[in-house]
C-alpha cells in the first residue's frame, strides 16, 4: 500500500533560483515565482510546510506590463489616520519604486498567514543584472512566455 509522502521541515531540502526579469510580463513572471516559492513545483509540496525554494529576481526595472494598466491601475495604502489614504499609480511604482512593485506582486499570490510570512522571506529583487547571492549558486529558472 503506498502512503502520502509528507513533507517535514527538518527534511526540506532548499534550491535558489535566478529569474531574469527583462522582457517578461510581472504577472505572468509573479506567478511563476510564487509557485517557486511555496514549493508547489516539488512533488513533496505539503501546504503547512514552508518546502519552497528561494527566487532572486534580476533585471526588475526590465519587467513590462500589458495594456494601459500604466495609467489605469492605482496601488493603496492607509496609514489608518483621517485623510492618509496614499494612491500611487504603476507608473510611478514601475519607475521609483520598482522593487516593491514586484514584491507586492509575488506578495500578493503567497498565503497570507504566518507561513506566508516566512516565505515571503524568500525572494530577493534587484534592479540590475548584479546579486550578492553567487555563493548559493543558483540555477537560472525559465519563465514561460
Amino acid at each position: 500500500m503506498r502512503q502520502t509522502t509528507m513533507a517535514k521541515p527538518s527534511t526540506v531540502v532548499r534550491q535558489w533560483f535566478v529569474v531574469d526579469g527583462t522582457g517578461c510580463t510581472l504577472g505572468r513572471l509573479a506567478t511563476e515565482v510564487a509557485t517557486v516559492i511555496r514549493g508547489k513545483h516539488k512533488p513533496t509540496y505539503t501546504p503547512n510546510v514552508d518546502c519552497g525554494d528561494y527566487v532572486i529576481i534580476i533585471n526588475a526595472d526590465k519587467i513590462v506590463i500589458s495594456g494601459d494598466q500604466v495609467n489605469k491601475k492605482n496601488y493603496y495604502n492607509h496609514s489608518q489616520y483621517k485623510g492618509g489614504l496614499r494612491t500611487r499609480s504603476t507608473g510611478v511604482m514601475r519607475d521609483q519604486y520598482t522593487i516593491e512593485w514586484v514584491e507586492r506582486a509575488v506578495h500578493g499570490m503567497l498565503p497570507h498567514t504566518k507561513l506566508g510570512d516566512v516565505m515571503r522571506g524568500h525572494l530577493f529583487v534587484y534592479k540590475g543584472s548584479e546579486h550578492p547571492h553567487a555563493a548559493q549558486q543558483p540555477v537560472e529558472l525559465k519563465i514561460k512566455g
